[in-house]
């Protein structure tokens, strides 16, 4: 065998092995890669399919494959959710190094493999991105445009039908009206609008298309709900302007809203959306402060039966050392500020956590009740796990990485999917124990690899076709 040959079977079996690893990766680690019940009839499986099933990664890719959950086992059903940390997409600008402009164009792909193959393995029913979709807030309402039209058509891919209207205002690529919004916004402000509960409350929402992608037979969703939280680097902290806000309210929903479940049996949960980037301050335009404030109140004032599963971007207050980020604020200074409007400075630039005072409001409001639930945030892209435990009325909420009383609730920062991270996807099953007649949540993390291996994986393909096309022309 002459030595071109030797690099071509070398090449060419490295491009069909990692090809294989590329897209059955979650089979590796089955355990942390599906949800933590799942539903299947083993009774009438042959000796090797039982043997079979019990190999690490074949068993998995068999069942994944050739196995089906038995229809609607769950009652009730469970909670699946698939939660996406801080995906920062990124632009290019005239300026741009063509290397940063492929790695921006691989990188959405990057992520679209992810989200697809986890999307195909898992079926979920919500798909939750964390916040921060976006790598600035201070981009133009067509950069805006740009970069949202990658995350629906590249990164996280859903239907035509799910993306309509979102690209029929990107199509016209028009300036948002934010004047029109911020009267609005004002007149709702000042007419009480904010102040009932209604205005934030929807009540089983499996699809926002109108049923469109209903099963009609078992009453449940065929693609999954998406859930858009607002981060730092979407609609920023103090700084957050009219525009902002106008923008990320056309393409990606509200920044708080309710949405309950189940109200009339005994398994009532609920998700709550808080747009904890204008929770405080000092804001450009203190009237999100007040509107986000407003939210919270209907929360205290309406106190809910059910299990709670909060969603929000910056995490509860927690001492040094829990996790990466610790405690930590900063303002704006009139050094350092790089031209910005001298009206930023004073302004809030940036939190790891909400603070001490905030995170209590925000716990009492939702979990005062004591019911089982959960919190997932974005915000710190290593991740991290604690529980927030209710000690007395002058401590209130201390998180650490144990139960540490009868009343308390999971937090857990949702580590990001992007390359430096592995490509984490989270995995949260919410399952109803009859016994005890409360909702349980689990959550695990799914991880990928390194965005240099999606490359590695693709050049060592190209390479081999290469190879094999001279070979087959020249008859090497």
């Amino acid at each position: 065998m002459t030595k071109f040959n030797k690099i071509t079977v070398f090449v060419t079996i490295l491009a069909i092995v990692s090809n294989i690893y590329l897209y059955t990766y979650p089979s590796l680690n089955s355990e942390k890669c599906s949800w933590s019940h799942e539903y299947y009839n083993y009774d009438n499986l042959t000796p090797y399919e039982e043997y079979l099933l019990k190999l690490p990664y074949f068993g998995d890719l068999y069942k994944q494959y050739f196995l089906k959950e038995v229809d609607s086992p769950k009652n009730p059903r469970d909670i699946r959710m698939m939660a996406i940390g801080d995906p920062q997409i990124n632009g290019n600008w005239p300026s741009t190094p063509y290397s940063k402009m492929a790695d921006n164009f691989a990188n959405d792909y990057f992520l679209g493999h992810i989200y697809d193959t986890m999307k195909n393995k898992l079926e979920p029913d919500y798909v939750v991105l964390m916040g921060d979709l976006l790598s600035s807030q201070w981009l133009g309402d067509s950069e805006f445009f740009n970069r949202t039209r990658r995350i629906l058509q590249r990164s996280f891919k859903r239907p035509e039908g799910q993306s309509l209207a979102e690209m029929e205002i990107i199509n016209k690529h028009e300036n948002i009206d934010w004047y029109k919004y911020m009267n609005e916004f004002y007149e709702r402000n000042n007419n009480g609008t904010f102040e009932d509960k209604d205005f934030y409350s929807f009540k089983d929402v499996y699809d926002w298309y109108g049923g469109k992608f209903i099963d009609p037979k078992t009453g449940y969703n065929t693609e999954p709900l998406f859930l858009n939280i607002t981060g730092n680097h979407d609609i920023g902290y103090g700084d957050t302007t009219f525009q902002h806000m106008a923008r990320w309210m056309k393409l990606y929903g509200k920044t708080n809203f309710i949405i309950e479940y189940d109200n009339d049996t005994d398994h009532p949960w609920r998700i709550v959306m808080l747009n904890s980037l204008s929770l405080e301050g000092p804001m450009l335009q203190d009237e999100f402060k007040q509107y986000t404030w407003k939210f919270i109140k209907t929360l205290e004032k309406t106190p809910y039966s059910g299990s709670s599963i909060l969603l929000t971007h910056i995490p509860m207050y927690k001492r040094a050392g829990l996790c990466h980020d610790g405690p930590n604020f900063e303002y704006y200074k009139e050094s350092g500020c790089h031209g910005c409007s001298p009206d930023r400075v004073g302004l809030l630039k940036s939190q790891n956590h909400l603070s001490e005072h905030v995170s209590r409001r925000v716990l009492d409001a939702v979990f005062g009740d004591g019911k089982s639930g959960i919190i997932l945030t974005g915000h710190d892209h290593y991740g991290c796990d604690n529980y927030y435990s209710f000690i007395n009325e002058e401590k209130g909420w201390v998180a650490s990485k144990s139960i540490d009383s009868d009343k308390w609730i999971r937090e857990i920062t949702v580590r990001s999917i992007m390359g430096d991270y592995h490509g984490n996807t989270g995995i949260m099953t919410g399952h109803f124990n009859k016994d005890s007649t409360k909702w349980e949540f689990e959550y695990t993390e799914c991880r990928f690899n390194l965005l240099h291996v999606w490359w590695g994986v693709h050049v060592s393909s190209v390479i081999a076709i290469l190879l094999i096309t001279i070979k087959f022309l020249f008859g090497l």
